[in-house]
């Protein structure tokens, strides 16, 4: 789906995220916790198509950061393709709690036979972006066990694809994506 987004500069000039291009298409790779661009919307993984009207498309990510710097402190007008390279997969957990399939550094690896995240389409070479609308990139897998062992026993990832993934978030500190990203869940 297609949204548009207004959004206003901070104290210092900035809209809190950082963008990627990837194969001409610009994609949003940091939301910054309490951001104009977190309280606007925009997630990892939306592809910004058009700024003020001004189509996207095969912009390198250097070219639109300066184009954004020219404008104006309010009313930025962003319309943003909602994360077209994700896909979201409920899975429920088994008796022992399990989610039926195995991750490391927070990407999908195996999927347990019969489990309801095969049966339900999840794929391996995937990395997890969400876990029930929270974003998860960067965070360690100790804290992504400990959310999955919280979460209730039907529950919805995120995914995208692996090579994709390292493509956006590539010079990206991982720091800045497991201290300083968004982790609030959008309101619906």
């Amino acid at each position: 789906t297609q949204s548009t987004w207004v959004l206003c500069k901070d104290a210092k000039g900035r809209l809190g995220m950082s963008i990627k291009d990837v194969d001409k298409g610009l994609f949003v790779a940091v939301v910054k916790s309490g951001s104009p661009a977190a309280l606007a919307g925009l997630r990892f993984g939306d592809q910004i198509l058009e700024i003020n009207g001004e189509a996207m498309a095969g912009y390198s990510a250097s070219k639109a950061v300066n184009y954004l710097k020219k404008l104006p402190v309010n009313d930025i007008r962003v319309v943003v393709r909602d994360r077209p390279f994700e896909r979201t997969v409920t899975v429920n957990k088994d008796s022992t709690g399990s989610v039926g399939f195995v991750y490391s550094g927070g990407c999908v690896e195996a999927l347990v036979k019969d489990s309801s995240a095969a049966r339900n389409g999840l794929l391996i070479n995937h990395q997890l972006i969400e876990l029930d609308g929270r974003c998860v990139v960067g965070i360690p897998d100790a804290e992504l066990r400990e959310l999955f062992r919280s979460a209730p026993d039907a529950l919805t990832v995120t995914i995208m694809p692996k090579a994709i993934y390292k493509h956006v978030v590539n010079c990206i500190g991982s720091s800045v994506l497991r201290k300083e990203m968004d982790r609030s869940v959008p309101e619906v």
